[in-house]
């Protein structure tokens, strides 16, 4: 299966739900325009408590469409941008790739991986259990994290639906992601 955008959604507001729409465009060393969540500096409201001159590690948020086919088996509703994620993808291992990969959409943004989204309770607001079910835990009892990763606009410009998407791996040493 080839790696693909199936949505993209955006919110100028701080809520967990993000409408699709039939386009968004990512701004270099900023994130997606017009989202709540788009700046140099941590944008995230229990980041921005914490130190606001943080630098944003989190300006854009991608999840993969299997974990939603996945959640939906398991009785949850759950559509794209529904848990925040401003880049909705199929056929591509998000989790599963090494912090530093770049991911080149369409043809021209690139968006570097800069690790996993932390879950947080907002997502029990959208349906009871669902922070439960975005967690795991692997055969040595270490704790998986399948709520998405997030990344950095290096290149910037639009993306849309059906934009392929072709991975680059850093150069060196492969580092497994860890939450940012």
């Amino acid at each position: 299966m080839n790696a693909r955008v199936v949505a993209v959604s955006q919110s100028p507001s701080h809520t967990m739900s993000k409408p699709n729409g039939d386009e968004i465009r990512l701004i270099a060393g900023l994130g997606v325009e017009g989202d709540a969540h788009s700046g140099q500096t941590v944008q995230h409201l229990s980041r921005v408590a914490q130190d606001p001159s943080q630098p944003n590690l989190r300006q854009v948020h991608l999840i993969h469409a299997e974990l939603h086919n996945e959640l939906r088996a398991r009785g949850f509703e759950i559509d794209p941008g529904q848990m925040g994620e401003n880049i909705t993808t199929s056929g591509l291992d998000l989790l599963g790739l090494p912090t530093g990969s770049r991911l080149h959409i369409g043809d021209e943004v690139v968006i570097e991986i800069t690790g996993l989204r932390n879950p947080c309770a907002q997502l029990e607001g959208i349906q009871k259990g669902l922070m439960k079910a975005v967690l795991d835990r692997d055969e040595q009892g270490n704790l998986i994290r399948k709520a998405g990763v997030m990344g950095v606009v290096i290149t910037g410009g639009a993306v849309r639906p059906n934009d392929s998407i072709r991975v680059e791996n850093p150069i060196g040493e492969q580092r497994p992601l860890e939450p940012v």
